[in-house]
């Protein structure tokens, strides 16, 4: 849990600091005043990212020259702080307990937590590239070495995609592709591992999940990654020699292509409601019921990993749902602890216990 979070020059605080309760926390505002870039910040510190952009730099306050998130949490057993600090024109500096850290995987998913916003609640709609974002964020804080071979894996791709792209003019760059190749089928081959295992998990607690608030509806959740890999959970070996069959079979295509066409970067996780595609078919209620199902089964996978509930960042989620959807996330929210923003104040009588914190204009009481 997180115990006290602090801020200089974030977004629009040019400081602010407050100590969290260990069990339900509520920020509440109105709208554009700050309360979604405190759980920036506090997810800042599990996953290194700002949700809401993937320039770092855009997290800094304007007309400041660099910004800071600094928390102290406990982690299993300890207390950790950590520092991160952001400039505009280098990578990220980490320090915990008050210790350089060079390397990002030392530090990322100390702190574990879920993320549910508004966005989240299309998750069903969207594109391939939102469901395997949530697929990511949630491998990367409980795998490490996912999220190694994920970086390693883009910066291969690009590499490989820019050859494709200059090759036309530059032809002699097709001499290092199949190097690339090789390279993007052993990283993909480990992506696809992790993927499938969590996936497996992911779908079970899923379904039951989705039953409770739709009891006459099935939520299925499958896996679809190359065509050519037979078994996601085979031997990492196994799935390299299938996808390098792939990718060599679709040599030709990728040049005259110019693009990468295929790989881990292609997959989706498929959702069906009773057996019909949910993206086509699911009506509005469906679709945040199946949203809500897969944030809380992402929680649940936490759990059953730590036998600790992270910490679960909910942002002005609440007043998008009808009241039966409302009960259905309250009612799963168990242990752990909880942020939480909302514009209402009459949300804050529905809660029993925690602290309530008011932004307005980038302050904080």
């Amino acid at each position: 849990m997180i115990e006290t979070l602090t801020l200089e020059n974030f977004r629009n605080y040019q400081a602010a600091s407050l100590e969290f309760d260990p069990a339900v926390n509520l920020i509440v505002g109105e709208n554009a005043q700050g309360k979604t870039n405190l759980l920036e910040a506090a997810a800042a510190l599990s996953t290194l990212k700002l949700f809401r952009t993937a320039q770092k730099k855009e997290g800094i306050r304007f007309g400041a020259e660099a910004a800071r998130i600094t928390g102290r949490f406990r982690a299993e057993g300890h207390e950790v702080t950590l520092d991160l600090r952001l400039h505009p024109n280098r990578a990220m500096e980490l320090r915990r307990n008050g210790v350089r850290v060079r390397r990002q995987s030392d530090v990322r998913g100390i702190l574990r937590t879920v993320l549910f916003c508004p966005d989240d609640l299309m998750l069903i709609r969207a594109g391939a590239a939102a469901r395997r974002r949530f697929l990511d964020t949630a491998l990367c804080q409980l795998r490490p070495h996912y999220a190694s071979a994920l970086a390693e894996y883009e910066r291969v791709t690009a590499h490989k995609l820019r050859i494709l792209k200059d090759s036309e003019e530059k032809p002699a760059l097709l001499d290092l592709l199949d190097d690339f190749t090789l390279r993007q089928c052993r990283l993909g081959a480990r992506i696809i591992r992790y993927r499938a295992a969590y996936i497996y998990k992911l779908a079970e607690l899923a379904r039951a999940l989705h039953a409770e608030a739709a009891p006459h509806e099935v939520l299925t959740c499958t896996y679809r990654t190359v065509s050519s890999v037979t078994d996601p959970t085979a031997p990492a070996e196994r799935i390299e020699r299938e996808l390098q069959a792939h990718a060599f079979s679709h040599r030709a295509a990728e040049i005259a292509a110019r693009s990468c066409l295929s790989g881990p970067h292609k997959d989706d996780l498929v959702l069906h409601l009773n057996g019909v595609p949910a993206a086509a078919y699911a009506s509005q209620g469906q679709t945040r019921t199946a949203a809500l199902a897969l944030k809380l089964a992402e929680r649940a996978v936490f759990f059953d990993a730590d036998n600790a509930y992270p910490v679960l960042l909910l942002d002005d989620v609440l007043s998008e749902l009808d009241r039966r959807r409302q009960d259905f996330v309250l009612n799963h929210l168990g242990q752990g602890q909880v942020i939480i923003t909302c514009c209402e104040e009459d949300t804050v009588a529905r809660f029993q216990t925690g602290a309530v914190f008011h932004v307005a204009g980038g302050t904080v009481r």
